[in-house]
């Protein structure tokens, strides 16, 4: 349930008259149990002191966006009967090895304390962060035997004998997440551990995790002995393998993973068949021609479909998302061409999320077709009017496509660009227009990602970001702007902008300081690659209660096209970066020695509402 600023408005007032005639506190938890968004929750624990006690009773979930920004103690303090936690760890640069491996982002601290003060934990999800078999040992000796939900994604520091005892100690879980984690693997005993002690598992998900060594016959067993099971996401086990997974999962709705190409004795498309109720599809690692029939006669029932890692031609592309009506999600690499957008467009009106990453830098003969440009973008934008995401990289871009997005593209609430350097003329820069009328007509925008080269957006096309992201929350910008002028006229809108991620920027120290003290509703900036000075000292100037500045000089760092999930691998020159973000937590103490605390924050619980 969403509410409107001007029914928290009257919410607020009515509950002041309220209290003065001693509102029970029994009627105020009746009325909050209804408010599941944490925008509205924080608007309304602002009200009075009462209406923020009787949230802190009522909250049963709280995302903590950045492990630095408060304390586990003081977090477990006020909301003390939370039965859902999810933490974020290291900045998002940490996926493209732009941070250095001993950053921070340690679980400890956090497990330690959830461990055995919140007494109603039931889902507990980290995200980047640094994670030992000591903490898991620690979760699942406090909260094991409550635990329903266990979500490690993009973690690290933990083996399978962690797992292990996760399996043997928490069996009421419905959901293991494990997906893209980095595991010392020493042996598949904890998915042994899981098939003999649960049967209660509802998601299974070790995908892209390095985990090799897995039993099939362990795998049956889960299916066998968990009935609901609808979600399995594997490794890279061959296909072949799974036959018999496949014929018992009978509830399974999605499944991911999975190695085609591995035998060429048998007739896979005899031999594999997908459970009826299947409705997602994703990886299918190496999946060719040859095998695109095991796929082809469910492809109208699929909603969600992954076909990243296939090796298909855009041909292939072209006649399977021809057949899927009812596709809602579409992840591919940019092999699918404006021609396959094409078919996309024309086919696919159901299709909310479209993410198209980027391929291969030399096409093949088969691949030659497999660049996105302003015609793919033009064709989904006017044929899928359901669109909410879109992320992409192109290889051209023009100001008339973006209008187009923003004409055609009204439920957009995400929206991602990401410019290649493929070509070295680009058809209209700069596309200081096209981004302006893209802001103005997708009104609903919260997240914005813009990535490009230097000249494609000058000063002019940055203030007119700030000035039409009237309702943005997140943004990354790359090569964006031309001098100081432009990161400062920025500044002076996007006034719900809360984390800013900033790559290649042509800004002084100087400057970037009076944006962020523009910037009322910051949170949280990540800049690298700025004019930077050798101590970072006229970033002070942003200093202020409860704000965090942390300065790094330079590092040798690989140059990753930093968007969400998407890829690249080409290397880069040392550059300073600077993390600012407010903290009630005051300095933070496991920091590197290639990270310079600038600014200590105050801590003090009381006087600031965060969450």
């Amino acid at each position: 349930m969403s509410l409107r600023e001007s029914e928290c408005t009257a919410m607020a007032s009515a509950t002041r008259s309220s209290s003065a005639r001693g509102i029970s506190d029994e009627a105020l938890e009746c009325v909050m149990a209804h408010l599941d968004e944490p925008m509205d929750r924080r608007s309304v624990s602002l009200v009075c002191q009462k209406w923020h006690d009787v949230d802190a009773l009522t909250r049963k979930h709280v995302t903590v966006a950045f492990c630095y920004s408060i304390t586990a103690a003081d977090l477990t303090r006020r909301f003390r009967r939370l039965e859902s936690l999810t933490v974020k760890g290291k900045p998002r640069a940490s996926m493209y090895n732009l941070l250095p491996p001993d950053w921070g982002g340690y679980a400890k601290p956090w497990i330690d304390q959830i461990s055995f003060s919140c007494l109603c934990l039931k889902s507990l999800h980290l995200r980047r962060m640094i994670v030992t078999d000591h903490d898991l040992g620690t979760l699942v000796r406090g909260r094991g035997h409550m635990l329903q939900s266990l979500k490690l994604e993009k973690c690290s520091g933990f083996s399978t004998r962690g797992l292990e005892e996760v399996a043997r100690g928490c069996r009421s879980l419905k959901i293991l997440m494990l997906e893209e984690s980095i595991i010392d693997e020493e042996s598949g005993d904890w998915l042994h551990e899981l098939a003999l002690h649960n049967s209660t598992l509802e998601v299974l998900n070790f995908y892209m995790a390095t985990l090799e060594k897995i039993n099939i016959s362990d795998l049956e067993q889960i299916v066998a002995n968990c009935p609901f099971l609808n979600s399995l996401k594997v490794s890279e086990c061959d296909i072949l393998d799974l036959k018999n997974v496949l014929q018992k999962a009978t509830a399974l709705e999605e499944f991911g993973g999975g190695c085609f190409g591995g035998s060429q004795e048998h007739d896979i498309c005899q031999t594999i068949a997908f459970p009826p109720k299947l409705t997602s599809l994703l990886g299918l690692n190496f999946m060719a021609e040859s095998e695109l029939p095991v796929i082809l006669s469910r492809a109208s029932s699929l909603k969600k479909l992954d076909l990243q890692y296939t090796i298909l031609s855009t041909e292939n592309h072209c006649q399977l998302v021809g057949l899927c009506i009812n596709l809602e999600v579409l992840e591919v690499r940019n092999v699918i061409g404006d021609k396959g957008l094409e078919v996309v467009a024309n086919n696919c009106k159901k299709l909310k999320r479209l993410r198209v990453e980027r391929g291969a830098d030399e096409p093949t003969l088969e691949d030659e077709q497999g660049w996105i440009s302003h015609k793919g973008i033009s064709f989904v934008a006017q044929g899928c009017p359901l669109l909410e995401y879109i992320a992409v990289y192109v290889s051209d871009i023009c100001n008339s496509t973006l209008k187009t997005v923003g004409e055609y593209c009204k439920n957009l609430k995400d929206f991602r660009l990401v410019l290649l350097d493929k070509e070295e003329q680009i058809t209209d820069l700069p596309l200081d227009n096209g981004v302006k009328a893209l802001l103005q007509g997708c009104e609903k925008l919260n997240r914005f990602a813009f990535y490009v080269r230097p000249g494609a957006l000058t000063d002019i096309g940055l203030s007119y970001i700030g000035k039409y992201s009237t309702n943005v929350r997140w943004m990354l910008l790359g090569f964006a702007g031309e001098t100081d002028l432009g990161i400062l006229e920025f500044s002076k809108g996007c006034p719900k902008l809360e984390r800013l991620e900033v790559r290649g920027c042509f800004f002084s120290e100087a400057a970037l300081a009076s944006a962020v003290l523009n910037l009322k509703s910051l949170k949280y900036i990540w800049v690298q690659g700025y004019n930077a000075t050798v101590t970072g000292a006229n970033l002070l100037a942003m200093a202020r209660p409860y704000w965090n500045i942390e300065f790094s000089p330079g590092l040798q760092l690989s140059r990753d096209v930093f968007a969400e999930d998407m890829e690249g691998e080409e290397t880069q020159e040392q550059a300073a970066q600077i993390l600012a973000y407010y903290s009630l937590a005051g300095r933070r103490t496991d920091h590197p020695k290639s990270v310079i605390p600038l600014a200590p924050a105050v801590p003090n619980w009381q006087q600031v509402a965060v969450f």
